[in-house]
């Protein structure tokens, strides 16, 4: 049951030769060529059955062949054209008046042949009729007006302001009514059209149905289901557990308390990271002057706000009652209209009449037969019991022979009753164990190494 941890991480050495040295290897013992049991369960196949099959369905039975009459064709009546002359005439060639048209002639240029013999005068005859004179520059005749500030002082009064006079405001009388509810003298009466005309009635009693009392039955409750019923259990003895017994592996030797961790990684002392000082803010000698250009040009004047010149609203008001009265209203008048019924199309075809005859044609030929169900031909699935009782004997049970248990000497730090010799390339290390005379006296020694794997 050990397994080799060292193979996969090679921190000895880099050889290339597995160890396949194991416990398991050492202690297996081999056995002849003994093949396994052959199996008894019966194969799976499809048995066929050997019976002629009788090929009469029910549709077979119940369907009666008919006489299929075919449809009577109708013959289509030959084409006989009308006697006469057709008049071809249309109202266009009554009114239109041909006339006889001449081909188009084209009008185009006559062809003409440039000569290359003589010397070709770029000269254009813009070029030559318009020619270029010196142009003086016309003097402008603009009179310079120099702005001179006035001297006067700026009144800072308009044409409205001089013309316009206030005068006092009078208010107009309102004509509103108050809006005050006006309270009546006459007591409340609490009369309404429902109160009036309405007639109270007595109901009748809400009818209330009869509960139902429960009856039981009087036949026994048939619990017996299907499977117990189809399925029952044979007599036979309970099969022998052949699990070992779960035997505790246990030794009394002390605990060392030594892991390989503990005994590999040693600790050791860690320095603490150092810490950087910060440099101490040293504030920059001399004082601050806060004060900006523009807070420096800036130099503030006294201004008052401008005073508002709104005119004063001369609206006028009278004390005559308002006429509501337009021309809208007087001439258009409101009508009194109805809805326009929705009109109906009337029904050409009348709706039948009378009870519907729902007879159809497969009601009225269809026969009846008695249906004789076919002839299962499936095996009867029953289970023969068989009194002879069960071997349920195997080669592990005649074979197997229990062992003790013992725990690994590699499991140990310091396996007990050895002594340490070396450690291979691979990493197993290698004890002597202490015989009887080797721990008596220690003049001839037997040698005896057995290699434990850690």
């Amino acid at each position: 049951r050990h397994r080799c941890p060292h193979k996969p991480t090679r921190i000895y050495d880099n050889g290339q030769q597995p160890c396949l040295t194991t416990e398991y290897v050492e202690k297996y013992p081999k056995y002849s060529n003994i093949s396994p049991p052959r199996s008894l369960k019966p194969k799976q196949e499809y048995q066929v059955h050997r019976g002629k099959m009788e090929g009469i369905t029910t549709f077979k039975s119940d369907y009666l062949p008919y006489d299929i009459v075919k449809r009577p064709f109708r013959v289509q009546e030959e084409y006989k054209p009308k006697t006469g002359e057709i008049e071809l005439g249309t109202t266009y060639q009554k009114d239109y008046n041909a006339h006889k048209i001449q081909p188009v002639t084209l009008v185009r240029p006559l062809e003409r042949k440039h000569t290359t013999g003589g010397k070709l005068d770029t000269i254009p005859t813009y070029q030559d009729d318009y020619r270029s004179w010196e142009v003086q520059r016309r003097e402008p005749s603009k009179v310079e007006h120099i702005y001179h500030p006035p001297t006067e002082k700026f009144g800072n009064s308009t044409t409205f302001e001089d013309d316009f006079v206030p005068r006092e405001l009078n208010p107009r009388q309102s004509f509103k009514p108050p809006c005050i509810a006006k309270l009546s003298d006459v007591p409340f009466d609490s009369t309404t059209s429902h109160r009036t005309s309405y007639i109270a009635h007595q109901l009748e009693p809400k009818f209330v149905r009869s509960k139902e009392e429960y009856k039981p039955s009087n036949q026994p409750f048939e619990d017996l289901t299907t499977h117990q019923n189809d399925f029952k259990g044979l007599p036979g003895q309970l099969a022998k557990s052949c699990k070992p017994e779960n035997a505790k592996v246990a030794s009394n030797a002390h605990f060392n308390g030594v892991t390989e961790f503990q005994d590999r990684f040693q600790p050791w002392l860690v320095s603490l990271p150092e810490v950087r000082k910060t440099k101490e803010y040293v504030p920059p000698p001399g004082n601050i002057d806060f004060n900006s250009t523009s807070h420096l040009d800036y130099v503030k004047h006294e201004i008052s706000p401008a005073a508002p010149i709104r005119p004063v609203s001369n609206g006028r008001r009278t004390n005559a009652p308002f006429q509501g009265n337009t021309t809208t209203k007087e001439d258009f008048k409101a009508w009194g209209s109805c809805r326009q019924e929705i009109t109906k199309k009337q029904q050409e075809i009348p709706k039948p009449t009378g009870k519907f005859y729902d007879l159809t044609t497969f009601k009225s030929h269809y026969i009846p037969h008695q249906i004789i169900p076919a002839q299962s031909f499936k095996p009867v699935h029953a289970i023969v019991p068989n009194s002879a009782p069960f071997q349920d004997e195997t080669m592990y049970r005649t074979e197997y022979t229990p062992k003790k248990q013992e725990t690994c000497p590699a499991n140990y730090p310091s396996p007990p009753g050895y002594v340490y010799v070396t450690t291979d390339s691979h990493g197993h290390k290698f004890f002597r164990q202490l015989t009887p005379e080797f721990s008596q006296s220690n003049s001839n020694p037997i040698p005896k190494e057995v290699a434990v794997l850690s």
